[in-house]
């Protein structure tokens, strides 16, 4: 124990050196593993690294605690200046805490925080990290976010993961008035949707179960939806709403679009 209290900076210095080099080698290991598998085991690898760096923390503050407490006693007069100068750190580990213990989200969900969404991809003492997606499009944008974990226990936080297979897509269609009877494009179109919508429908329907039954609550769908309204300007919009499988969202989307200007272009014609 003399020997170690001698040369507690080298042994600090290992320590932590070890304890990378076993985070390394775990994480590659694990992701080599489930890759092969083909299954997305990112919140363990990342709870691993969580469980390390704690072990690491902990192991110091017990090897220096003599020190810590000598510190401690020395700056008492300066304890609320500490205080104050950490308290985004604090605010940071406890929401941590929250975020581990209420678990609003894991790893691989999609998550909104106001204008923010993105796919979980790590989470820390620190922060949360995201690969941005948008929405509009639902794909990835090829930037990261990271939100610090005091933001997201103030902020409300919308779990959008299961759009990630499914999602309710809906979009508009505006167009002047010309004569053209609008509810007459209605039948047409939604025959055109339910042709578009075919090949997954037994799986839409399945799968819009499943997360009615998951929330308890009733939600459109899966059947495509089509109604007729007007702007505040008196132009003719076409609302549209279809369940469909999220990468196919877009294409249905331009699909339809083009069918609704064609009927419109045949009836005016």
């Amino acid at each position: 124990m003399d020997y170690i209290s001698q040369y507690k900076l080298a042994f600090t210095v290992c320590l932590i050196i070890w304890a990378v080099i076993l985070k390394f080698v775990v994480s590659k290991v694990l992701k080599r593993k489930y890759i092969k598998k083909g299954v997305d085991k990112r919140y363990l690898v990342n709870n691993v690294k969580n469980t390390i760096n704690f072990a690491l923390i902990l192991t110091l503050v017990v090897f220096w605690s003599t020190e810590l407490q000598h510190f401690a006693l020395s700056i008492a007069a300066f304890v609320v200046a500490i205080v104050i100068a950490t308290k985004e750190i604090i605010q940071c580990i406890i929401g941590f805490i929250y975020l581990s213990t209420s678990a609003p989200f894991r790893i691989g969900d999609w998550i909104q925080v106001n204008d923010t969404c993105g796919e979980v991809s790590e989470i820390d003492w620190a922060k949360v990290t995201l690969l941005e997606v948008d929405l509009d499009t639902y794909s990835y944008t090829g930037k990261t976010i990271y939100l610090p974990n005091s933001l997201l226990m103030m902020k409300s936080i919308r779990n959008l993961n299961f759009m990630r297979r499914y999602v309710n897509h809906s979009f508009n269609i505006v167009r002047e008035d010309k004569g053209v009877m609008p509810i007459d494009l209605v039948a047409k179109l939604q025959s055109n949707a339910e042709d578009y919508c075919k090949r997954f429908k037994e799986v839409a329907e399945r799968y819009n179960t499943l997360i009615e039954n998951r929330l308890e609550v009733k939600i459109p769908g899966p059947a495509p939806n089509i109604s007729v309204s007007t702007t505040d300007l008196g132009r003719i919009k076409i609302s549209i709403s279809i369940f469909c499988p999220i990468e196919e969202a877009i294409e249905i989307e331009q699909k339809l679009t083009a069918d609704f200007f064609s009927i419109w272009q045949f009836n005016e014609s």
